[in-house]
């Protein structure tokens, strides 16, 4: 018997090396084999993904809240970070003694980096910004990083951030979807044409 079991697998395959089984399909997380092929993809359009949500916005599945907590204290947690490195860096330029004016400039350039960050980054969670633009604005976003941050850490304690405008681009496709489907119903060639 056990050899038996051990010259063929399930599909009736045998190993040229006796002693030896060849395994069959089986599943990553449990290690036991598998069954049933992966599920068909329902037809239709597809939420877009949301970083560190996935699809989960869609039904609020998939531990949901707690994600939407954990980036939301993640984003505040980085931006304090932030917010210390660059005081170690101020505090770096005064030790070199570079002057008040540079001093000055610099404190003025975060500040004002990370507003209008804050501010591109907020809006950019309910409308779509142009691609190039926001290419173009990498650097000076990198530079407000600290804004980009509190911007994620406070839509979080609304909603994932950008599922405001995912969902409603969802809905629409979907509607939209809906229509098109609906209205092909039947075999047009059988159809009665209008004299």
């Amino acid at each position: 018997m056990h050899e038996r079991l051990s010259r063929s697998n399930r599909t009736g395959l045998r190993d040229p090396r006796p002693g030896l089984a060849i395994i069959g399909c089986v599943s990553d997380e449990t290690g036991t084999p598998s069954t049933s092929p992966a599920p068909a993809p329902a037809p239709g359009p597809r939420p877009e993904e949301i970083r560190f949500f996935g699809t989960t916005w869609v039904d609020h599945s998939g531990n949901y809240g707690l994600r939407r907590a954990a980036v939301g204290v993640g984003a505040l947690v980085l931006a304090v970070a932030g917010c210390f490195v660059l005081r170690f860096a101020y505090e770096g330029l005064a030790i070199a003694d570079v002057g008040s004016l540079v001093n000055l400039l610099l404190v003025v350039m975060f500040a004002v980096c990370s507003a209008l960050a804050f501010a591109r980054t907020r809006t950019g969670f309910t409308e779509r910004h142009d691609p190039e633009k926001q290419a173009s604005l990498r650097g000076f976003m990198a530079i407000g990083f600290v804004g980009v941050l509190l911007a994620y850490a406070l839509r979080c304690l609304v909603e994932a951030p950008g599922e405001k405008l995912r969902r409603q681009e969802y809905e629409t496709a979907r509607d939209q979807y809906e229509r098109r489907t609906s209205r092909r119903t039947g075999n047009p060639s059988k159809k009665k044409r209008k004299s």
